[in-house]
């Protein structure tokens, strides 16, 4: 079987933070429609990881590729232009914003619409279908004029991967999309992130099993800043490694 190819790629990453490796010599591969889940217990570094894959920290040592281009010092915006792009633990969404106006100057600034400040937000074609779309992939249909602030919590973050969709990745970094979500929320959730594009490759943290063993095909397991071990989902959970340090006995059904 002949293996996708890889368009991200970092290489023995290390963060210090004065004495502190926050990462020790990460070394990962995301392929070409991956569905890829990095999981590990609380302070295992990945959210170090994902901020330095997207440029929020410059690595200690080390070297990131994306698409085949070394981007380890590249700034964060020419990383999203260059079709990487992330969601957050916490939403970062302007509150008195609609879905459909948040959307619209979204899809407007990637289209390069931004600097025509002379003509409303959504007013052109190509904004507006571009708009509808996205409101009806992620059920945002029907809340479309409410502000941010008032909706559910998982129309929250349905918006926030809307948002990252509407930027038209090759790359999509989720971390941890259900976290905060209420149990009634979650299953329009997972079932919206199990359908995003099959060409757009997925790296997702996450600590709800649930969805990493329903979503993954490749996990990696970071423990302490480094990785631990790496491969499907099922390995993963079969490895008594993994059993030991993070999920533990009842939390895999192997």
């Amino acid at each position: 079987m002949i293996q996708a190819p890889i368009v991200l790629e970092c290489q023995n990453l290390v963060k210090r933070f004065g004495g502190i490796a926050a990462t020790q010599h990460v070394s990962l591969q995301l392929h070409q429609g991956a569905r890829h889940a990095l999981i590990g217990p609380n302070g295992a570094g990945k959210t170090t990881l994902i901020n330095l894959l997207t440029g929020v920290l410059q690595p200690s040592e080390g070297s990131i590729q994306l698409l085949g281009e070394d981007i380890t010092q590249l700034a964060l915006y020419l990383r999203v232009r260059r079709g990487m792009v992330r969601t957050f633990q916490i939403n970062q969404l302007f509150d008195s914003f609609t879905p459909l106006q948040t959307l619209a100057m979204t899809v407007s600034q990637h289209l390069g619409l931004g600097s025509k400040w002379w003509k409303p937000i959504g007013t052109d074609a190509r904004v507006i279908d571009r708009c509808e779309a996205l409101l009806e992939q992620f059920h945002l249909t029907e809340v479309m004029n409410q502000p941010t602030r008032v909706l559910a919590y998982g129309k929250r973050r349905l918006l926030e991967i809307a948002i990252a969709l509407a930027c038209e990745p090759r790359v999509l970094l989720l971390d941890e999309p259900v976290a905060g979500v209420p149990a009634g929320e979650r299953k329009e959730l997972l079932r919206t992130v199990s359908a995003l594009p099959a060409d757009v490759s997925i790296l997702l943290i996450e600590h709800d099993m649930d969805l990493v063993f329903s979503f993954a095909n490749r996990m990696t397991v970071l423990v302490n800043g480094a990785v631990l071990t790496e491969g499907t989902p099922e390995q993963i959970a079969n490895d008594d490694k993994v059993r030991e340090v993070y999920l533990g006995q009842s939390h895999v059904n192997a």
